[in-house]
């Protein structure tokens, strides 16, 4: 049943502008499910992003979404001019608050005033964008520049708006980024997490705490109505990421060095891209691991499925997270994940039961917990990839979530 069938007369399905940094992205794939589902509960969203990653985009699915996706930088320079201007004149009180909350938040951040400057600019062209569109509540995801241009957007008169959390970023520099303020402001606030949920309360004074849900990341039935796929004989793992500083590729290799100097032969595909990726190769080429370890560069949805399903497991050894889509991924086709316990993942992953966790930053965990995996006969590790099938169907189903998101929009948009 669609949300505006259970609604009451009341209670009508609001328009729901989504807003995000970089839209579509190639690793916002669940922002694109998550709009999905909310479509087929009956809500209409219109996507809008500040500036566009059309360069980066490999997935059919991505090129298709840019096409539903306004994006604000991609305007030419006098029409934006021309609608600061408008604003200014016909809003006058209103522009000198929000340029006051603006300057505020400025001078809290690292990137200063002048950046938030070009996010009020930003707002005012979203606010006319909003107004055209009878957009009723504006949702951004992730707490940093998206949510500051959608706070500013109300602050000079338009939509409601709430935001996601993912973490880590946000939590790195809760002061820099006004995440106190953005809460006070906003209509309800979504954590991905019962950790994320935690984080959000050490911020925010208790009075808030009642705007604070935890909605999930979700999977739809592409990936939970898969029939299990076999674990191949061969032993390979896969680890799917940007080549980033955050995911800890450079103590995955040293893992990988450390076990084939203990004579295990495998291999590893590391699925992605990103700025690490010389280094990354580099490291490679000085252990000497050009026989077992390669890169795939950027992949598609299918691709990534398809590597997960030849492998015998799924490891990220990240140094810092919110809680990665990939995992929920890598659990529905039914393979297991080792990964480190730190935010909202051991909420997925059970060691002995659907993965194993390692302690973060440690190599001789994650060599302990990597030997494991492939000392791991078949059989097991079947067990293993049909109980994480089960926990994420239970944890991440996107319809399920979207309905819980669905109705805070129907309660909380202010018509």
């Amino acid at each position: 049943m669609s949300i505006t069938q259970a609604n009451t007369p009341t209670q009508t399905a609001p328009n729901v502008a989504y807003l995000v940094n970089q839209y579509p992205k190639v690793s916002h794939s669940f922002i694109r499910r998550e709009i999905t589902a909310l479509e087929a509960q009956g809500l209409a969203i219109a996507r809008f992003s500040i500036r566009s990653c059309a360069d980066e985009l490999v997935d059919p699915d991505d090129i298709q979404e840019l096409e539903k996706t306004q994006i604000v930088l991609d305007r030419p320079r006098s029409e934006l001019l021309l609608t600061i201007a408008r604003v200014v004149l016909q809003r006058p009180m209103a522009f000198v608050a929000a340029l006051g909350l603006a300057f505020q938040c400025g001078l809290k951040d690292e990137s200063g005033p002048l950046y938030h400057l070009a996010y009020l600019a930003e707002a005012c062209v979203l606010l006319a964008w909003f107004k055209a569109a009878n957009i009723d509540h504006v949702h951004a995801h992730f707490g940093t520049n998206s949510t500051t241009v959608a706070m500013l957007c109300h602050a000079l008169g338009g939509p409601p708006y709430s935001f996601t959390v993912h973490g880590p970023e946000e939590f790195d520099k809760v002061r820099a980024i006004s995440l106190a303020e953005k809460i006070r402001r906003a209509a309800f606030v979504v954590a991905i997490s019962s950790f994320g949920k935690s984080q959000l309360y050490r911020w925010t004074a208790l009075a808030d705490w009642p705007k604070i849900h935890v909605v999930h990341c979700g999977l739809d039935q592409n990936f939970l109505a898969r029939t299990f796929t076999p674990i191949p004989e061969q032993r390979h793992l896969v680890c799917v990421g940007r080549l980033s500083g955050q995911k800890g590729h450079l103590l995955l290799l040293e893992a990988v060095k450390q076990l084939v100097d203990a004579g295990y032969r495998f291999t590893v595909t590391l699925v992605g891209d990103g700025e690490m990726r010389s280094q990354v190769e580099a490291l490679i080429a000085s252990y000497s691991l050009q026989d077992c370890v390669s890169i795939t560069g950027w992949a598609s949805s299918q691709v990534v499925k398809d590597q997960l399903l030849k492998a015998q497991a799924m490891v990220l050894p990240s140094f810092a997270e919110g809680l990665p889509v990939v995992i929920m991924e890598a659990l529905a086709l039914g393979r297991p994940v080792i990964t480190t316990a730190i935010a909202g993942i051991p909420e997925l992953v059970e060691t002995g039961v659907n993965g194993w966790l390692v302690v973060p930053g440690s190599v001789e965990s994650l060599v302990e917990a990597m030997r494991a995996a492939l000392d791991t006969p078949s059989a097991e590790l079947e067990a293993m990839g049909k109980a994480g099938m089960t926990k994420v169907a239970q944890q991440h189903n996107i319809e399920l979530e979207a309905a819980h998101l669905a109705q805070l929009f129907v309660e909380k948009a202010q018509r």
